[in-house]
């Protein structure tokens, strides 16, 4: 996965092995700041808020969609809230006043109350585990909090791919190397578990599915377990990195081999002794194309043995938690959404360059497993990324929306954003505006995410704006035009309405960072060719009013139902009851 690219991985280790601590995320938030003690809640467990300040005669409202279950007045920076009974429900609460009949938003912040991390998941990353103090470690932690994430891939924190844990479990190491030369250190990984836990969130160990270093045979792993280039097993299939700075290169194992899988499955059950983590993120590095061979000589087909390695870590430790990246796909459909993953989890390349393709692999992923959810690796201004600087805004949000809208959600918030497979490179940081926005797009992903994530059925219906504000077109983007797509979930009809009426691009990766900002419409009178009955329209939108709904007027004549859009910047959803 983020082995692939060594020219590029190893002009950014040399770029950050000093740095890799700057850059943090900070929340961007309006002067009001609110702060819920946990990224995700049980049924019935108690939310404690907090606010950096109370505007005076203060109230608090909660919603879920757009109906409001509750509201209250409020005295203090701090109060609890008793999460509903209801599983897999998303909430907002908003942070109002009131005066003269007007009121003002100062704060809101979603809620998602969910058992399972599973249904719903907001991944994030850690990528530095040196001398972290306790203050940034606290600080990186309570920043996922904010964005939701449910859970953590913890990249590159091990010791070797075919022996993780350094040292023994009687007798774990306190510090340790990583196969490119970083020092890591035993207290920096318990104490991210530990706080990520805390805040409720799922712990996930990272390593390759197939990966031995050099030194494997002094470690127990056996020749007849590599895959190899010919059929008398004379040349291993081999990664070959540079050293410095890495320290060996990558043997690549049979993953369907039982002794194997035995051998990693026992190294794995050492982790689990010594760290707390929930589960195992298996990685891969794609393709390795034609002319695989086992010990014994017979041809394997790659993509088609991810099934069984990961059936085989799941009978070992049945309790953890398993995903597993498809590499653009590959081995997904016929061999890792037939396992017992948690959900999807895909990292985008060549030939899913554009819009459409993420709302496709979305949509695939989902019909391959059964309707499992998906996360996307997908690394926006990624040649920008090569040199210090910032995320370009638009190429960020747009990405995020149409993944968003089509169920997903987006790898890309650790300790930095990311803009490249090798996690720790952090040369773009988010400038205030994209602070603040990407705030409210995964309050809003966590929302709405019964609308968004929830089940339902991908619809075509016919949109035309009558006033000449824009032109619409259905998905996937055209040219000039804002891009509309319908959802059927329940007896709701969702609108998604995705502005890319002046993008410059169809490319989601934004690679130089030129996408522009779209231009903001108002006031757009809507037309909809629906069927049965309408009692509500209303709208909401992560660039609106802290993502809160507002109810919309709406006439109806015949199958036509007509609104007045209030505004469209990135992403809007309508939705018609």
């Amino acid at each position: 996965m983020k082995h692939i690219f060594i020219l590029f991985l190893v002009a950014c280790l040399a770029c950050n092995r000093n740095n890799v601590t700057s850059n943090p995320i900070t929340p961007g938030q309006s002067t009001t700041r609110i702060q819920t003690d946990k990224a995700v809640y049980r049924p019935g467990e108690t939310v404690t808020f907090t606010l950096n300040t109370v505007p005076p005669n203060s109230n608090v409202r909660y919603w879920h969609l757009n109906t409001v279950t509750s509201e209250a007045p409020l005295s203090g920076t701090s109060w609890n809230w008793q999460a509903p009974a209801t599983d897999f429900r998303g909430y907002l609460a908003e942070v109002y006043t009131k005066e003269n009949n007007t009121e003002k938003t100062h704060a809101s912040i979603a809620i998602d109350v969910s058992s399972d991390w599973s249904k719903f998941p907001r991944y994030g990353f850690l990528s530095e585990y040196g001398a972290v103090p306790s203050s940034k470690m606290d600080s990186v932690i309570s920043s996922l909090n904010r964005y939701h994430i449910n859970g953590i891939q913890f990249y590159d924190w091990h010791h070797k791919h075919h022996q993780p844990l350094a040292g023994t479990v009687a007798s774990p190491s306190a510090t340790w190397k990583d196969i490119a030369n970083r020092s890591i250190q035993r207290n920096t990984v318990q104490g991210y578990i530990d706080r990520a836990h805390q805040a409720g969130m799922k712990a996930m160990f990272y390593n390759l599915c197939y990966g031995a270093l050099g030194d494997g045979a002094g470690d127990g792993v056996k020749q007849e377990w590599f895959m190899f280039k010919d059929a008398q097993h004379t040349k291993r299939d081999v990664f070959q990195l540079p050293n410095p700075p890495f320290t060996s290169d990558i043997f690549f194992t049979d993953p369907a081999n039982t002794s194997w899988q035995q051998y990693l499955a026992n190294k794995n059950n050492d982790v689990y002794q010594v760290y707390d983590f929930d589960g195992f993120h298996v990685d891969q590095v794609g393709d390795r194309g034609p002319g695989l061979y086992t010990y014994n000589g017979t041809g394997l087909d790659l993509a088609s043995r991810f099934q069984s390695f990961l059936e085989g870590m799941k009978a070992a430790h049945p309790t953890k938690r398993l995903v597993m990246n498809a590499v653009n796909q590959y081995g997904q459909q016929n061999s890792i959404a037939r396992a017992p993953v948690d959900f999807m989890y895909t990292e985008v390349w060549t030939g899913h360059e554009g819009y459409k393709d993420l709302a496709t692999v979305i949509q695939n992923n989902a019909t391959y497993s059964g309707g499992k959810s998906t996360v996307l690796a997908a690394y926006v201004n990624y040649k920008k990324a090569e040199s210090p600087g910032a995320f370009n805004t638009p190429g960020v949000l747009l990405a995020n929306a149409v993944i968003f809208a089509f169920g997903g959600s987006h790898l890309e918030l650790g300790e930095h954003m990311l803009g490249k497979e090798y996690f720790p490179n952090n040369n773009l940081v988010m400038n205030d505006d994209l602070q603040k926005a990407i705030v409210v797009y995964y309050d809003f992903l966590t929302a709405f995410q019964n609308l968004l994530r929830d089940g339902g059925d991908f619809n075509n219906i016919t949109v035309t704006c009558t006033n000449g504000k824009f032109n619409t077109a259905s998905w996937p983007p055209q040219s000039g035009k804002v891009a509309v797509q319908g959802k059927k979930v329940g007896e709701k009809q969702v609108l998604h309405f995705i502005n890319m009426a002046n993008a410059t691009s169809f490319d989601w990766r934004d690679t130089n960072g030129t996408q522009p900002t779209p231009v903001t419409f108002s006031n757009a009178d809507l037309e909809v060719s629906v069927s049965g009955s309408i009692s509500k329209v209303w709208v909401a939108s992560p660039d609106l009013n802290h993502g809160l709904p507002q109810a919309l007027e709406f006439t109806r004549q015949g199958d036509k139902v007509k609104f007045t859009l209030p505004q469209l910047k990135y992403w809007d959803m309508v939705v018609m009851e």
